[in-house]
């Protein structure tokens, strides 16, 4: 007996972490396995179509949301898919930061960086000030806000750790906004005609205004090589505006957080662990230190992390709480995508 007692202290501390990695498996087999199915689909959809018109990501979220409705996870997957939704999705952030060079930002062009930066912060304040006038919640607010600007479901994943999102505020707004970018990539080649639009103008439109990298390339292929490389560049230029955003949030996002009341508020509180890790690999990147050989895996990695972190967060969404709130998501990411294409037009006629 008095064997026994002594032995278990020293035991204790490597069991319970072991049982605790344990108890995160199931749950993030899942999730993994819900990402797996999402990128098939993608997969798949690449081969019919030739472009993703619906990434993996959004697949992810949405295959999540369906398991979700008729079947809610027991206890013993709860702690892997709340782990794959917040620390996973923390990492994927973090890493984003290893694809993005300072130096291609001078590179661009100081007129076409000062108008791409202007244009992502008006409609990032009309976006949010139209969802509040909408009633919905400031940080449901935020996430359509940064979504619209700057590059929808990506930046949405980006932000929503740092307003302290739940599930139900990302999976609405990532829902609503990827309806909305399969509509612009279908519709926004009907606008060179209407608008007599030159080659460059159209790519500088698609970049200004179409979601996800992807997107652009299957809005502009249709209007020709030069279309399609300048929209990527305008588009690159703006998920560079991801970075000042997260990080101008991560210093105000406290009063969003359940804790926010307290008065000795830390600097690594007010600055995620995560954000710092970004501006770090962002500097070693432009530095070249994390050669470009290394961001494409990382990359990969980083999509690979972000999937699965959506079909976390499909798992946990209670659809009932988006019919409440789907009308007026609607409406919000709607007029702000309308408000953006009316910007975006008459920026493309000032570069003529």
């Amino acid at each position: 007996m008095s064997q026994n007692q002594a032995s278990s202290p020293a035991d204790s501390k490597p069991a319970t972490a072991a049982s605790r990695i344990a108890a995160l498996i199931p749950g993030i087999l899942l999730c993994i396995a819900v990402a797996g199915v999402s990128a098939l689909l993608e997969r798949a959809e690449l081969g019919v179509f030739e472009h993703p018109y619906v990434e993996a990501l959004v697949m992810a979220i949405l295959l999540g949301m369906a398991l979700r409705s008729f079947w809610k996870p027991a206890p013993r997957w709860q702690a892997g898919i709340a782990f794959s939704a917040k620390q996973l999705l923390e990492v994927a952030v973090m890493l984003l930061g290893a694809s993005i060079s300072f130096a291609a930002i001078a590179a661009s062009g100081i007129a076409l960086l000062a108008s791409i930066a202007a244009v992502v912060v008006v409609a990032l304040c009309v976006s949010f000030g139209l969802s509040r006038m909408l009633g919905l919640s400031t940080r449901l607010s935020i996430l359509i806000a940064c979504g619209n600007s700057i590059c929808g479901n990506s930046a949405i994943a980006a932000v929503a750790p740092i307003i302290g999102a739940n599930n139900d505020e990302i999976a609405s707004s990532i829902s609503f906004t990827a309806i909305l970018g399969v509509m612009m990539v279908l519709g926004l080649p009907l606008l060179i005609p209407l608008l007599q639009l030159s080659a460059t103008q159209y790519g500088i439109l698609a970049g200004l205004t179409v979601y996800a990298v992807p997107q652009v390339l299957a809005a502009t292929v249709p209007a020709g090589l030069v279309s399609t490389q300048i929209g990527t560049l305008v588009k690159l230029m703006r998920v560079l505006m991801l970075g000042p955003v997260v990080v101008g949030l991560s210093l105000v996002a406290s009063r969003w957080h359940s804790d926010a009341k307290k008065t000795n508020v830390g600097f690594f509180r007010l600055v995620p662990w995560f954000i710092l890790g970004f501006l770090a690999l962002a500097t070693l990147r432009s530095l070249e230190i994390v050669p470009a050989t290394v961001v494409g895996p990382v990359t990969k990695i980083t999509s690979f992390l972000t999937v699965v972190s959506m079909a976390a967060l499909g798992l946990g969404v209670d659809v009932r709480v988006l019919a409440n709130v789907g009308g007026r998501v609607t409406a919000a990411v709607t007029l702000s995508l309308m408000l953006l294409l009316g910007i975006s037009i008459v920026l493309v006629h000032w570069f003529k």
